[in-house]
């Protein structure tokens, strides 16, 4: 196929992709941390930190599954497909055994195959997509994952708020969600058959996370990872803290399961609905740098404003701030290693990417939690986590100028 045809197909198939991996979104970020705390009767804050970091386990491996899918020389879409086929299974598995042990492992398994696939689709869409455009079409999918991830927050949330006042315990009223669960990774893993893909370019070295040196070769690389650590750091320890705001007693709050999913899901969904065009607009616009601080401000505004809230309006403005920067978020962090990375390299520098994601996903919650058992006020949590996120958007300015100069440079 010539780029054009590759486009056309890819773009349709991720459309519909998309819409599952909405669904499959709302599974890391809410549902399964809210059956892990209701269904097995709140056991701890160990199990519930080990659900809230399951995406982040499959992003920790990510140099370890292209070194593999190198190695293998499977196509990048064919070695997707089996990572979606295999969490099909797990969730089917989790949703028929009633097992504590089983289903925090499974939860991390499944998650896994989900975001350890993130790399091999970034190769695709730098295939697949024309340069000048790869966020118009990025955020076009992400348009259609939001609309996945909202509608069925929205639905669920009702469903398991009604559900709930006759359950009797256990996670009887949350098993349909698992089964869902394993129905989107099936659909995936259907329309990753019609991705057109070539296997990756085998890397140098032999060792499984050979691809992280590009973080010590390539300097402005390494920058960018330092402050997205800060940023992501910050932002990642409040994101499960969300859950625990809305539903331990000793806040004051208990809000129902709808109230939850509208609040984590549905209102900043709205919002990432609205806005995706415009940031897949900016970002192949400006300079990614400055795109990325102005981000990160919206982040630190709305955590600010969510945890100092006590009422619904405060705690809806603050996610209305979340959503609009989570609408840029998923353009800048799915797609900015395609503005610094070789073309032939982008797998690669991804992979270490999501590897630094993951290692801030899995502690920061562990962290977060901690800190509050310690005894910290979470409205002071929160001030910490805001001001590590405004102090990366600082620390973006030298790559600013760096940029533009060069920019500036190539124009001349």
């Amino acid at each position: 196929m010539d780029l054009a045809e590759r486009t056309k197909v890819t773009f349709k198939f991720e459309q519909r992709r998309a819409v599952c991996n909405g669904i499959l979104e709302t599974a890391g970020t809410t549902f399964l941390l809210l059956t892990v705390v209701k269904g097995f009767g709140d056991p701890g804050p160990i199990a519930k930190a080990l659900v809230s970091t399951a995406a982040s386990m499959g992003l920790l491996l990510t140099p370890v599954v292209v070194m593999l899918v190198q190695t293998l020389k499977l196509p990048a879409a064919v070695a997707a497909r089996r990572m979606a086929l295999l969490g099909a299974v797990l969730f089917f598995l989790m949703a028929t055994i009633e097992s504590l042990p089983l289903f925090l492992l499974g939860s991390i398994m499944a998650m896994s195959c989900s975001t350890g696939a993130i790399p091999l689709l970034t190769q695709i869409y730098r295939d697949n997509y024309p340069a000048d455009k790869r966020g118009h079409y990025f955020s076009r999918t992400v348009w259609f994952r939001v609309i996945g991830a909202g509608l069925f927050s929205l639905l669920a949330g009702y469903v398991l708020t009604k559900a709930g006042a006759d359950s009797q315990g256990g996670i009887g009223h949350y098993r349909w969600l698992l089964v869902i669960f394993g129905a989107a990774f099936l659909a995936s893993w259907y329309f990753l058959k019609h991705f057109p893909s070539r296997p990756l370019e085998s890397d140098v070295g032999s060792h499984p996370f050979r691809t992280l040196r590009f973080a010590k070769t390539d300097k402005l690389f390494r920058h960018a990872l330092i402050c997205w650590m800060l940023m992501g750091f910050g932002n990642l320890m409040m994101i499960p803290i969300r859950i625990e705001y809305l539903t331990n007693p000793i806040y004051g709050l208990q809000e129902s399961d709808l109230t939850i999913a509208m609040l984590t899901l549905v209102i900043p969904n709205v919002f990432r609905l609205l806005l995706n065009p415009l940031w897949g607009w900016l970002f192949d616009r400006i300079n990614f740098f400055l795109l990325r601080s102005v981000l990160n401000l919206f982040f630190a505004v709305g955590i600010l404003v969510f945890f100092s809230s006590e009422n619904l309006t405060g705690m809806i403005i603050g996610q209305i701030f979340f959503g609009i920067a989570h609408a840029g978020g998923d353009i800048a962090w799915g797609m900015w290693v395609t503005k610094l990375a070789p073309a032939n390299r982008v797998a690669d520098y991804m992979s270490v990417h999501t590897f630094f994601t993951g290692v801030r996903g899995v502690l920061a919650p562990l962290i977060g939690f901690g800190v509050l058992a310690s005894g910290l006020a979470i409205d002071s949590l929160s001030f910490i986590s805001a001001g590590m996120i405004v102090l990366s958007a600082i620390l973006l300015v030298p790559a600013i100028r760096q940029t533009w100069e060069q920019v500036r440079g190539n124009s001349e």
